[in-house]
């Protein structure tokens, strides 16, 4: 029971993001025309900096590495059972590394779901002159980034942890407090 509460997070905001993923990109496949564009009438002067596309990608998040939907497709399994393996190694506590999984997951998942449908990921999010992208790429790197301020956040942790538990810190602390009021 405790295995499955435990992954249940997991499960649960990965499950959210491929949902909105496949529907945004069934979306935009039964309503524009590959390569074509649309803006909400009367937004047409936004175009420049940001519109819907049906776009295809057959290589990785953002359009790099081209024609190795095979490859990504075989990496998308080894991440997918990379996360699920490394999630459970995760303390409860560290949410930020738990959230950055799970959007990572999601991302996954939603886009290897296109690639065994379809032999390409659609695309539809196209702002200024960025690479057109996806809900599932967004969470790929907003996961990144997550993840990394979750790292950063338990570094900080364990340094202060350390600092606190050290006994020569508070020695060399008060010996240096002398040194400065004998100056």
């Amino acid at each position: 029971m405790k295995v499955l509460r435990n992954y249940l997070a997991l499960f649960g905001i990965a499950g959210v993001i491929v949902a909105l993923d496949q529907w945004t990109k069934n979306l935009v496949r039964a309503n524009i025309p590959t390569g074509g564009t649309w803006l909400p009438e009367g937004w047409e002067h936004l175009s420049t900096y940001m519109r819907v596309v049906h776009w295809h990608n057959t290589g990785a998040a953002f359009g790099m590495f081209q024609d190795l939907s095979l490859v990504f497709t075989i990496l998308a399994f080894v991440v997918i059972g990379a996360i699920i393996w490394f999630y459970r190694e995760i303390e409860p506590r560290d949410w930020f590394l738990r959230l950055a999984l799970a959007m990572q997951l999601g991302g996954a998942v939603g886009n290897l779901i296109d690639r065994l449908a379809f032999g390409k990921v659609t695309d539809w999010i196209s702002v200024g002159s960025f690479a057109v992208f996806n809900v599932a790429d967004a969470s790929i790197s907003v996961g990144t980034g997550v993840m990394l301020v979750g790292i950063w956040i338990l570094e900080r942790r364990e340094r202060q942890a350390k600092l606190e538990s050290d006994p020569q810190n508070g020695l060399e602390t008060e010996a240096l407090s002398e040194i400065e009021d004998s100056i």
